[in-house]
């Protein structure tokens, strides 16, 4: 694998994403009080974070941050959660991760709702690859991105000292 990094989205592209993503959300949810925005620890997390912080500006709604951390190397879903899971019933729900690869990530953070009836499930993430092993598709996604097994995508957001982009490499 080279060490060659091709800059796929810039700050600014990166935001015109996540604000058009969070416009998405307004308009599939514009008849509710509240939405529950779940970010996967740890990039997922930051592209909720910013989807709440738009979405407080421009929804009538209001919208409650939850973090998910999972054991991704697990092959059974271990998780931590900031909320109890049984405040979520009958709610919406936005999973938010930074990228959608083989979908196991999302798929295990679909796993944490799974004994509480939903009202709504939704999957955001910023880059989808077109990599699933899972059955799993996202309903909002910043780009998607056909790329080679052995090609990563590197997505820097919040990192002290660097500007946020999401690279190839």
């Amino acid at each position: 694998m080279s060490d060659k990094k091709i800059l796929i989205l810039n700050q600014q592209q990166i935001q015109q994403k996540i604000d058009r993503i969070a416009y998405q959300i307004l308009e599939d949810n514009f008849d509710e009080t509240e939405i529950l925005i779940a970010g996967i620890l740890p990039r997922g997390n930051h592209v909720a974070e910013r989807l709440k912080t738009i979405l407080d500006k421009i929804a009538p709604f209001t919208s409650r941050l939850l973090t998910i951390e999972l054991d991704k190397q697990s092959s059974q879903l271990h998780a931590k959660i900031d909320f109890d899971v049984q405040d979520c019933s009958n709610k919406v729900i936005v999973l938010v991760d930074d990228v959608l690869n083989s979908g196991k990530t999302l798929a295990y953070g679909f796993g944490v709702f799974l004994d509480v009836p939903l009202k709504k499930l939704r999957t955001v993430v910023l880059i989808d690859r077109n990599h699933k092993n899972f059955p799993v598709t996202t309903d909002y996604a910043g780009i998607a991105l056909s790329t080679v097994i052995k090609e990563h995508v590197d997505v820097v957001l919040d990192v002290a000292g660097q500007e946020d982009a999401v690279y190839l490499r």
